[in-house]
């Protein structure tokens, strides 16, 4: 593989298709519990394809969500979240991620605008995206390594149990943040 380039003095990396090591890749959901703390779960299950273009802006970004694969570390709360109150897996058992469009951000970032289907409703969700470069590991794999970071409402998305706390507010936060970590691979 070759190495990054430099475009309007951002690192990219090469131009060509890449897909996720899984082993070594996290896609985690961030939400607000009884107003104060937070709840980390993750998909254990997911794939994405990415592009690089030869012009970045050009690039594309297509994720698939397993999301039966959901995992908070509580299995009540996971078996919730997969019923009807939340996810519904069994009408709607993928979640998709497609962008529409890549922008240079702010610093070392870039904007990847796209859209997000969860139980059949799609939204736009912006993502910003920071790459940190090429990597090769101990067995010769060279990786393209992302960090990328949304937040979405879930009521938007038919996601919308909650209940009434009694010192007022309510037990889970609307504003659920989006946290990703990326290995890729060259496609082979």
């Amino acid at each position: 593989m070759s190495s990054d380039r430099t475009i309007d003095g951002r690192n990219v990396p090469p131009a060509g298709t890449y897909q996720i090591d899984p082993s070594h890749s996290s896609l985690e959901l961030v939400a607000r519990h009884l107003m104060i703390s937070k709840v980390r779960a993750r998909f254990a299950t997911w794939s994405a394809e990415i592009v690089i273009a030869e012009d970045p802006s050009a690039s594309t970004l297509s994720v698939d969500i397993d999301m039966a694969s959901f995992s908070s570390g509580d299995a009540q709360r996971d078996g919730h979240v997969l019923s009807g109150d939340f996810f519904g897996t069994e009408e709607h058992p993928t979640a998709t991620y497609r962008s529409t469009s890549v922008t240079p951000g702010s610093g070392s970032t870039w904007t990847v605008q796209g859209d997000l289907t969860i139980k059949g409703v799609t939204k736009p969700v912006p993502l910003e995206v920071t790459y940190g470069g090429l990597v090769t590991d101990p067995f010769g794999n060279t990786k393209a390594l992302f960090a990328a970071e949304g937040s979405v409402e879930r009521d938007e998305f038919g996601v919308s149990f909650n209940a009434p706390l009694e010192a007022g507010g309510v037990l889970i936060g609307n504003t659920v943040k989006l946290e990703l970590e990326v290995q890729a691979l060259p496609a082979s």
